[in-house]
């Protein structure tokens, strides 16, 4: 399933985007303010984002350009009725890769879509988070909330497994082998203990990241 968020405040055009895609193996997100879209991204990253240019608190052009300033390969459409040149050419400046003038039929919004998450990949995958904790795969960058935090390399790797598992629990053993032993560094339990201790300092003892006692341990979002 593609995860997508709608950034649209007509009730109407929103709830015929989300039907139509959904039956078509989207989940779809609607937010009817800006600041919603920006605290939604904060905390998780879609595959794709869809943004309508004249909302109640703001413009969509300047949403586009915080999207791109923080996630370079997270793909943005415009879908708005401000359909003139200086308009369009503008939208694609600020970052868009499609621009979709209202109305518009939705096999073609469809099809655009499934253009540019063909050209783009799945920016879900790309940005991996849980509770407002954010990895960069691609650039190997982590941050808790606006804060960049430093991991060493086995810090970084069991954060990494552990997203990529997120919403089910690993066992220890299993994190040792996939995280330590694929490397070829045979090392204890006792490691781990130590590595998944500073782990959660560093994310200020995140909430999200949650020890299964006897088993092992679980990400998976809370708020």
């Amino acid at each position: 399933m593609v995860e997508l968020f709608y950034a649209e405040d007509d009730p109407d055009i929103a709830g015929a985007v989300k039907e139509y895609l959904e039956q078509r193996n989207f989940k779809v997100v609607i937010y009817r303010r800006i600041t919603e879209v920006r605290q939604a991204l904060e905390k998780h990253v879609p595959a794709i984002v869809l943004l309508d240019w004249n909302m109640p608190d703001g413009s969509g052009e300047s949403l586009c350009r915080w999207i791109r300033n923080r996630w370079k390969e997270l793909p943005v459409i415009f879908l708005t009725v401000r359909g003139d040149s200086p308009d369009i050419v503008s939208g694609f400046q600020n970052g868009a890769d499609d621009y979709v003038v209202k109305p518009f039929e939705l096999s073609v919004l469809y099809a655009r879509i499934q253009a540019v998450l063909r050209r783009t990949g799945n920016a879900a995958k790309k940005y991996l988070s849980c509770d407002g904790i954010q990895v960069d795969v691609s650039r190997r960058e982590v941050s808790c909330g606006a804060e960049e935090i430093d991991l060493s390399v086995s810090e970084y790797e069991l954060l990494l497994y552990l997203l990529q598992n997120k919403g089910k629990t690993v066992t220890r053993e299993k994190i040792l082998e996939q995280v330590w032993d694929v490397n070829g560094n045979y090392v204890n339990n006792n490691t781990l203990t130590v590595t998944v201790k500073r782990l959660r300092d560093k994310l200020h003892q995140p909430s999200c990241l949650r020890t299964i006692r006897s088993v092992g341990y679980r990400m998976e979002d809370t708020i």
